[in-house]
């Protein structure tokens, strides 16, 4: 599913026009992307929390060398879906 088939399902669902439901979209998205660029996270009840979280550093081996490779310390966004969230899926494929 793409952010366009995200806006029309809403647009139809709530009567507004595509381009007010993109735009509510767009800033919903922002909102989430900007919170998570200052290092705060977001918690949506019965949906999950974002969250930033930093990986350590490491080394690795370079696959075609086998040269070590020291890789530094990073942050990256991570998604912990709500228990909800987790049964509601479980839930739908088992039927499947």
């Amino acid at each position: 599913m793409t952010k366009a088939d995200v806006v029309n399902i809403i647009a139809n669902a709530t009567g507004l026009t595509k381009v007010e439901t993109e735009a509510v979209v767009n800033g919903f998205i922002s909102t989430i992307r900007d919170a998570l660029k200052e290092g705060n996270g977001i918690e949506i009840r019965g949906f999950g929390t974002f969250k930033v979280r930093e990986k350590r550093p490491r080394v690795a081996r370079n696959p075609r060398t086998g040269e070590k490779v020291n890789i530094p310390n990073k942050f990256v966004p991570i998604f912990k879906p709500s228990k909800e969230l987790k049964n509601l899926v479980d839930n739908q494929h088992k039927r499947l």
